[in-house]
């Protein structure tokens, strides 16, 4: 189930707000089972065999949770192996078996189904018991605040990552206001429009470039422009549409982007894109291993086991691989090498810098092969030939929506606060979510299955 599908937003949504709101608001137990039993059928869908993987993450995470607190180290390595085991079989257990028998080994190859999500709740599960390791919060004695924690719909399969020290408080405590519930649904809004608008048309874009036989070097970076944009509005639309339901059932999570293509740099870039997984990546690997106050060379290798852990993260295959490495030896050199040259270039350079840094990025993200990496950055380069009129037809067919991408890349809602009076922005804001959505459903109508990019993580 997706949020961008009428299975979900006229049945599994209605039917949860209706059963949930019937509730006193005193009955938080009844608010949060609700909430739990709606959460782990949403995760049903992808399979009765998930479930199971989801039940067995939240009980390893409740138990570890207790046998943790008080700074108990064998319990903690107990419980990472655990969870890295769950997340290693399903995830990478593919992945290595191929590459033994591509050296010659005589393995088999299992046919492993990747879980919706895993990435996601196991890095939650995780954060949850290190955090009760540390003293940082009190383990959870009742198991339903832990499932919640785990498995709570909105950001289940594709983040952003909540701590648990973000929600625990809430989980028991807090306090559902219509202000809140209006915001969030205002914001759902937003964030279905840039999926079903904005992300699904420059998906068709980068589809049409990716699976080209041949490309001219024009059409070749309209297309890594096309997938620059579907990802960006794909995955912050999910998130926007994650953090809106949080607030309508009272919970606050943190802003998982912030207009990243304004980046002037490689280093600002990763300041604003993801920053749930940044935070975590930065706050239980790259801190604890002594961060950037410890020597040269240590710092160096800090920065490459983050971004090696980053891009596997992200999939069990050689470029996402390269993609982490690519991104470690842009951020080393930005510090330790062009830094001053960076700094004193005029701001136009240094975002025209970051820019095509970050979309030949997305080069390495996209193409699912290091072949296919050499053959699109050769094209991308000139180096391939194409049909002629090539770029001009992806003009004509996907300019209107690389330029309405271009502008909502920018952050002109806070320019509108900033400028419009306040009584103008009561009306004005929930008029154009009103409108987008409308235009929203008519794209959802005409459209197939449309599952987010981050599904796949």
């Amino acid at each position: 189930m997706v949020f961008s599908s009428f299975s979900f937003l006229f049945l599994f949504l209605p039917a949860l707000l209706v059963l949930y709101y019937l509730q006193p608001a005193r009955w938080r137990t009844g608010r949060n089972l609700a909430l739990l039993l709606f959460s782990l059928f949403f995760y049903l869908c992808g399979g009765p065999k998930y479930l199971l993987l989801m039940l067995a993450s939240i009980l390893i995470n409740y138990v570890s949770g207790l046998l943790v607190e008080g700074g108990r180290k064998p319990a903690l390595i107990l419980s990472m192996a655990a969870n890295l085991a769950l997340l290693g079989y399903f995830k990478y257990a593919m992945f290595l078996m191929e590459n033994l028998q591509a050296l010659g080994l005589p393995v088999s190859v299992p046919t492993i189904a990747l879980p919706v999500g895993i990435s996601f709740f196991t890095f939650q599960g995780m954060s949850y018991v290190i955090d009760v390791y540390r003293g940082d919060a009190k383990a959870d004695r009742s198991i339903l605040g832990v499932a919640l924690y785990i498995s709570l719909f909105p950001q289940l399969v594709a983040g952003p990552i909540v701590r648990y020290t973000t929600v625990a408080w809430e989980l028991g405590h807090r306090q559902e206001r219509f202000d809140d519930f209006y915001a969030g649904a205002v914001r759902f809004c937003f964030g279905l429009a840039k999926k079903m608008l904005l992300a699904n048309n420059l998906g068709m874009l980068a589809d049409e470039a990716f699976s080209a036989a041949g490309l001219s070097a024009g059409a070749a970076w309209l297309g890594a422009l096309g997938y620059t944009g579907q990802i960006y509005f794909d995955f912050s639309g999910y998130s926007d549409m994650a953090i809106g339901l949080g607030w309508m059932f009272g919970f606050h999570f943190e802003e998982n982007f912030n207009y990243p293509y304004l980046s002037q740099s490689v280093s600002e870039f990763w300041r604003r894109w993801h920053m749930s997984l940044s935070g975590w990546f930065r706050d239980y690997v790259y801190i604890p291993l002594g961060g950037s106050r410890c020597g040269l060379g240590k710092q160096v290798r800090n920065v490459l086991v983050v971004w090696m852990l980053t891009g596997i993260w992200h999939g069990a295959a050689w470029n996402f691989f390269l993609w982490g490495l690519y991104f470690a030896l842009l951020l080393l050199g930005e510090r330790f090498v062009w830094k001053g040259f960076l700094t004193r270039s005029p701001r136009a350079v240094r975002h025209v810098y970051a820019m095509v840094l970050i979309v030949l990025g997305w080069v390495l993200f996209r193409c699912e092969s290091l072949s296919a990496v050499g053959s699109y950055l050769a094209a991308m380069a000139g180096f391939s030939e194409g049909a002629a009129g090539q770029g001009i037809y992806f003009l004509k067919q996907y300019g209107f929506w690389l330029l309405a991408g271009a502008a909502a890349s920018l952050p002109v809602r806070d320019w509108l606060k900033a400028k419009l009076p306040e009584q103008i922005q009561t009306w004005a804001m929930p008029a154009a979510a009103l409108i987008l959505l409308g235009f929203g459903f008519l794209q959802l109508i005409s459209s197939t299955f449309n599952p987010f990019i981050y599904y796949r993580f």
